[in-house]
């Protein structure tokens, strides 16, 4: 293998043996699933394990996952072939399979969460000899410093207990000169948080996860129509407060079935993780920085209409 895979809790190597990933002192992690997992089973991104494995397909139909991933990290596929990419927080695979399919990369992917199982599930036979997968922590990844190419992080570090530990963690893991790439929610001035979803998340997101969906699911449709009206009318700002994702966020080549699929989703998600907390820019820059990585890019970039928050560094 061009990685060196490691015991994040003591640095030794691991080889496979027994079906189990093995140091030379016999810790052992097992492979459950067709997925090493060198993390405890359940953690604090439950709540990710259960809508992944629920909406297994979701965002998998739609164009914007490569359209996101290219617009977000400013890469060409072709610098990507072969080259040994990370990519921490991947969910269902969305962007998993956007760098399968579209270059000859090794993709080394992992997610704290059980929705490694339906990301396996989604993009394991793809291309499975260049397809990594693991079950682990940000904080112990299972993976040598200075291993990685580039280092991809979506739609993962507000919802990461420590973000700057975290960022610490992603720019560990690359070469020198490599390039680290993260999106997060950003804080745009005082009223980021004058919203539904903070006002609720004290309450939803100690909800049983299905009790949760089944709120989300049985007022939708009504949600969808209140914040359509509330835009046509010319009221767009007290959207804000309907415990529903921003709709215009959502991708415009979805049918009205998608369209509702994801919305069901997204809100979900909104309301869902233990940890939900948004960063200003600069501070983000300021953590690379810290952590070795000269910034190349702090700012706002535009998927699909919709303004992301992207910081893009290389380590030093």
């Amino acid at each position: 293998m061009t990685v060196r895979i490691i015991n994040p809790f003591n640095g030794l190597a691991l080889q496979i043996e027994g079906g189990e990933w093995r140091d030379p002192e016999g810790n052992s992690f097992p492979v459950i699933a067709g997925v090493p997992r060198v993390c405890e089973a359940h953690n604090y991104t439950d709540s990710f394990g259960f809508q992944w494995n629920k909406f297994a397909r979701t965002q998998m139909e739609s164009g914007q996952s490569e359209r996101r991933l290219f617009t977000e990290s400013g890469w060409r596929t072709d610098e990507l072939d072969d080259l040994d990419i990370l990519e921490v927080g991947s969910g269902a695979g969305r962007f998993s399979r956007v760098i399968l399919e579209t270059t000859t990369a090794r993709l080394w992917s992992v997610d704290y969460s059980t929705a490694v199982e339906t990301n396996f599930h989604n993009n394991g036979e793809i291309a499975p000899d260049r397809f990594h997968l693991f079950q682990a922590s940000v904080y112990e990844l299972p993976f040598a410093d200075g291993s990685f190419d580039k280092v991809l992080c979506l739609g993962v570090l507000q919802h990461t207990p420590d973000f700057d530990k975290s960022v610490e963690a992603l720019v560990s893991k690359a070469k020198r000169g490599a390039e680290i790439v993260v999106d997060f929610y950003p804080i745009r001035g005082f009223w980021t948080k004058l919203h539904a979803k903070y006002l609720f998340r004290p309450l939803t997101r100690r909800l049983p996860h299905d009790k949760l969906l089944r709120l989300v699911e049985t007022n939708v449709d009504w949600l969808i129509k209140a914040a359509t009206f509330l835009r046509k009318a010319g009221l767009t700002a007290f959207a804000r407060f309907l415990p529903l994702v921003d709709l215009r966020t959502l991708p415009g080549d979805l049918t009205p079935d998608q369209r509702r699929q994801w919305a069901v989703l997204d809100t979900f998600d909104m309301f869902s993780p233990a940890f939900d907390r948004p960063q200003r820019v600069d501070a983000v820059a300021r953590m690379f920085e810290r952590h070795g990585a000269s910034v190349s890019f702090a700012g706002y970039v535009d998927v699909d209409g919709m303004k992301v928050a992207v910081v893009r560094g290389r380590r030093r």
